[in-house]
């Protein structure tokens, strides 16, 4: 075996231990503690694809900036156990729906993944996770859902500014 394939069994399993502990806490605060794990662990895969760029990005936004902001929201919330509403059954059946739809999504964008072929000839390449070949694509090919996720994000933000507020 060699070692990039010896790294990538490695980072899988750490990738998938932690985000099962990150669902299995109860204190949130280690949730997001392991989701940075998460984090560290999916920037490995991606210097393994040589996309050192998203590797680097994803490590200062997402287990950076989100990992902080999410620490924030949950010392600003005091979350007690005594003050916890009551989940009732159609909160639950609802969650239960939204997961079953999301797992739908996701089983068939794997069974018709047919740009496989295209990202595996440009892995070939060496120039997938080059940040020339990342800006043509995000400016050029994807540049409205890339306009509507910053629209999104800033929405978010007003979110979290709305639940932080006192009353």
């Amino acid at each position: 075996m060699s070692t990039t394939a010896i790294l990538f069994w490695f980072l899988s399993a750490l990738a998938l231990l932690s985000a099962t502990m990150v669902l299995i806490s109860k204190n949130p605060v280690h949730s997001i503690l392991w989701l940075i794990i998460v984090f560290f662990a999916i920037s490995g895969h991606y210097i393994l694809l040589n996309a050192q760029f998203i590797a680097i990005v994803n490590l200062i936004v997402y287990a950076g900036a989100i990992m902080v902001l999410f620490l924030f929201v949950v010392m600003l919330m005091n979350l007690n156990s005594d003050s916890e509403p009551q989940k009732n059954n159609r909160l639950r059946l609802a969650g239960t729906i939204a997961g079953g739809c999301l797992m739908l999504i996701m089983i068939d964008v794997v069974r018709s993944a047919s740009e496989v072929q295209n990202a595996t000839a440009m892995v070939r390449e060496g120039n997938i996770g080059l940040i020339k070949t990342l800006g043509k694509v995000l400016f050029v090919d994807y540049v409205v859902p890339f306009e509507i996720t910053s629209v999104l994000f800033l929405s978010a933000m007003i979110g979290a500014v709305v639940i932080g507020k006192k009353d």
